[in-house]
């Protein structure tokens, strides 16, 4: 906001020798704690605006899929094209590797990195 401030009036701010004391002050003011400035202009002007606000808007609504499983690229689907297309064998090596890899994550206390997997 000061920024935003600093750039409309920046015409006017030049008239004042004082204004980057003045910036000085009130980021030090919003910023540290022992002020506590960034708190109280929410608590007096933010939160109020908002609680006021008769009508919440969720910014992280994300819509959510209907019947994800009914789909045609399911994971059962998925797993039979790459059966049709690589063989029953070289199914069960993968899934071979991924227990292996599972286990051997599990029993390290530690974090590994292979294949560009996290354990």
């Amino acid at each position: 906001m000061i920024t935003l401030f600093e750039l409309t009036f920046a015409k006017v701010i030049e008239w004042f020798p004082i204004w980057p004391y003045v910036k000085l002050a009130a980021t030090c003011w919003l910023v540290l704690p022992q002020f506590n400035g960034a708190a109280y202009v929410y608590g007096h002007y933010v939160r109020p605006f908002f609680k006021n606000y008769s009508q919440t808007t969720n910014i992280w609504y994300i819509p959510r899929r209907k019947n994800i499983f009914k789909k045609p690229d399911d994971i059962l689907t998925a797993a039979e094209r790459y059966i049709e297309e690589n063989g029953t064998e070289a199914f069960e090596r993968l899934i071979r590797k991924a227990d292996h890899r599972e286990a051997r994550a599990r029993s390290s206390n530690y974090m590994v990195f292979e294949d560009d997997y996290m354990y």
